[in-house]
């Protein structure tokens, strides 16, 4: 007795399919690729975000002054502003904790600490070492470049006397009132 019907799939069938789905993959890379680095500049500026709010409320937790030194390319180590040197800190992040290239520029550029007092404020100068207070940081992916730079999406985090630390796109595209733009419009700042 014959089959009239005779199930599977050609060859033909399966190189079709593979040349699909590789041309979609190619086509997919260089997107992928993009949001890497964006996520790298996102972990970077969460980083640092916690570590200002772990100091902020530590501060506030010991009824003294905390301090927050950035360390590098992300970054930091917290400590007392009685004893900022002190080993190990109370707590510290590397930066190469998953953001590798996701590069920080600070203002004022020459400053490193923000120190925060009893009420979560910032202090200014800084106690441990009469420096200004860091008042913005940039944080952005020099290694984008081309067609991902036109996609980059840095960030800022603004550091007000007041202690309300934020994270913020300053992103031209925005909308006005979207909850997502910062208030300063200055250009990124960030070390090539």
């Amino acid at each position: 007795m014959r089959r009239a019907f005779q199930a599977g799939i050609s060859l033909v069938e399966v190189m079709v399919v593979v040349f699909i789905v590789g041309i979609m993959i190619a086509l997919g890379i260089p997107s992928f690729q993009t949001w890497v680095q964006n996520s790298q500049i996102r972990t970077a500026s969460e980083a640092i975000i916690n570590g200002l709010q772990t100091a902020k409320n530590e501060a506030i937790r010991r009824n003294s002054c905390m301090q927050i030194a950035m360390t590098g390319k992300g970054g930091w180590a917290i400590n007392p502003c009685s004893d900022p040197l002190q080993d190990p800190p109370y707590a510290g992040r590397s930066a190469a904790e998953g953001s590798s290239n996701a590069d920080v520029g600070r203002q004022p550029p020459t400053s490193t600490i923000v120190s925060f007092n009893a009420l979560g404020r910032v202090v200014s100068p800084n106690p441990s070492d009469g420096s200004d207070p860091i008042t913005r940081v940039d944080v952005c992916n020099p290694t984008m470049t081309g067609s991902q730079a036109a996609d980059a999406r840095p960030l800022r985090i603004a550091i007000p006397p007041g202690g309300n630390i934020r994270m913020c796109d300053p992103s031209p595209l925005l909308a006005p009132g979207d909850p997502r733009i910062c208030t300063d419009v200055s250009p990124i700042v960030c070390p090539n």
